[in-house]
């Protein structure tokens, strides 16, 4: 249902992060008076959902840090903010104002979070229909939680609603294993108690948390646990409705995507920007091309974002997935034009393709082009199957489902768009154990996920900094050393709280 995420209105001003603590909070949901019902916990579940919506999650401050500090895309308008360019360029500090704003809207989604967990407690009625319910919150609160710990390491952990301010002013940061353990036990309670299927792939599923247990298990490098887990999300396929989508670029088309097979959880939006901070979607402003008119208003392109040449010209040209990804052309003055000529028609464009995903099929804009119809795929099914690839070949180095499972990925790169003749690549992958592996396929992760908020998460977990980022790397030589796996915590915070 698209409409949810306007229903945190009903209880998000209540809520409260760690940016907030400081705060009389007024007005604070109480359990015993609001949480009657059924009804009443969902539209609390929703809140964390609503905030999942917000800027500054993953859709403009949170995703264009995840974008920025890979190798996959750089800054293309040289005035931009200068806390982009330092997330680019690795100088980021712990005054950095992107994250300042991205830390404490990950907590509100916690908060809300909890502030419906705490709340499930004092309904009574069945407790599978409770835990039905309940468990969209517990999968709400992990999914920001593994957010959280990937960008910041040792972090505070709040598994309960805030009611004393001095005593969180003063909570003491929890340690990465713990906290990773505390995801588990969340999207494990989410998988046990979810329905195996929903009324819509934003709404989580059984199979949505057990895709990300799967993730979680990767990221930890605990691979016999994250094979079995994305191996039954493969098995279980048919019971939870998933399968690749037969053409790749249906998946970023705005009027095709939620009719796939393929998404596990999405972002919903629906072409409106009322409600502010909470439904518009900057992703497609930001990665457009300025003064192009090919899709619109030449003004809803800002140039912000733009993947670096290399990443497009190292890129076969017979993988369809090259197509759907990159602009190579731009309309300006009625006129087609290649990239080439991109900055002379805005100084703020670089002459270089850019990211498509998210700009061609957008359907409604508005809002100088912050408005979209996307339901973005935070998990697909070619996710897992690239989980369980690399997995596998960790647990049984070879092994001949690897490589099928890639290679059912690759096969619809090679298909293309319905109705077109099969390329010759990329081809299948045969022979490969270990390391090589492993270098195939999280290349293969890099091309099936670009511009999908992926990529970081992947060079942080394989430690391949020095590697992409050196002068042979798709961005070249920039400032990356080893501390740079891990974003400081906001000054603010750590003044408000000197335990961080």
């Amino acid at each position: 249902m698209k409409t949810y995420k306007y229903l945190f209105l009903l209880i998000g001003l209540s809520m409260i992060g760690c940016s907030d603590l400081e705060e009389e909070p007024v007005g604070l949901l109480s359990p015993t008076t609001y949480f009657t019902s059924i009804d009443k916990l969902q539209v609390a579940v929703n809140g964390a959902y609503g905030y999942m919506h917000n800027r500054y999650f993953l859709t403009r401050e949170t995703g264009m840090t995840l974008m920025l500090r890979s190798d996959m895309i750089e800054i293309s308008d040289p005035n931009t903010r200068q806390e982009r360019i330092d997330h680019d360029e690795f100088t980021d500090l712990d005054d950095n104002g992107q994250t300042l704003v991205s830390w404490p809207i990950m907590y509100q989604i916690i908060s809300a979070a909890n502030q419906a967990i705490a709340g499930a407690e004092t309904i009574s009625g069945d407790e599978a229909e409770i835990n039905a319910v309940v468990a969209q919150a517990y999968f709400a609160r992990a999914l920001a939680y593994y957010h959280l710990v990937r960008q910041f390491g040792d972090i505070p952990y709040l598994s309960e609603p805030v009611t004393n301010v001095e005593e969180a002013n003063n909570i003491e940061k929890t340690a990465t294993a713990d906290v990773y353990t505390n995801i588990i036990a969340d999207f494990t309670f989410a998988k046990t108690w979810l329905p195996t299927t929903q009324a819509t792939r934003s709404i989580p599923s059984a199979g949505a948390a057990s895709s990300y247990l799967a993730s979680v298990y990767l990221t930890m490098g605990n691979y016999p646990m994250a094979y079995a887990e994305a191996k039954d999300v493969i098995n279980k396929k048919n019971t939870y409705g998933y399968d690749l989508e037969p053409d790749f670029q249906n998946l970023f088309n705005s009027a095709l995507a939620r009719d796939s097979k393929e998404p596990i959880f999405t972002l919903d939006y629906i072409g409106d920007t009322s409600l502010g901070n909470y439904s518009t979607d900057y992703l497609v402003p930001f990665t457009g091309i300025r003064a192009d008119d090919q899709y619109g208003s030449g003004q809803e392109g800002w140039a912000v974002l733009v993947p670096p040449l290399k990443a497009f010209t190292t890129w076969d040209d017979d993988d369809y997935r090259k197509a759907v990804s990159f602009d190579t052309t731009g309309v300006f003055d009625g006129v087609e034009e290649p990239y080439t000529k991109f900055n002379s028609f805005d100084a703020r464009n670089k002459d270089q393709p850019y990211c498509a995903k998210y700009t061609r099929f957008r359907g409604e804009s508005g809002g100088n082009g912050r408005a979209s119809s996307h339901a973005y795929s935070l998990m697909r099914y070619a996710e897992v199957l690239l989980i369980a690839a690399e997995a596998a070949n960790e647990v049984t180095p070879g092994s001949q489902e690897a490589h099928d499972w890639v290679n059912e990925v690759r096969e619809r790169a090679r298909d293309g768009a319905a109705g077109s003749t099969q390329s010759a690549s990329p081809a299948n992958v045969s022979g490969l154990s270990g390391a090589a592996f492993t270098d195939m396929v999280l290349e293969e992760r890099r091309l099936e996920l670009a511009f999908e908020l992926k990529r970081w998460y992947d060079i942080a977990r394989r430690k391949l900094g020095t590697q992409v980022f050196s002068a042979s790397g798709l961005e070249g030589a920039k400032s990356f050393s080893e501390d740079d796996y891990l974003i400081a915590i906001p000054e603010v915070e750590q003044e408000r709280n000197p335990n961080l």
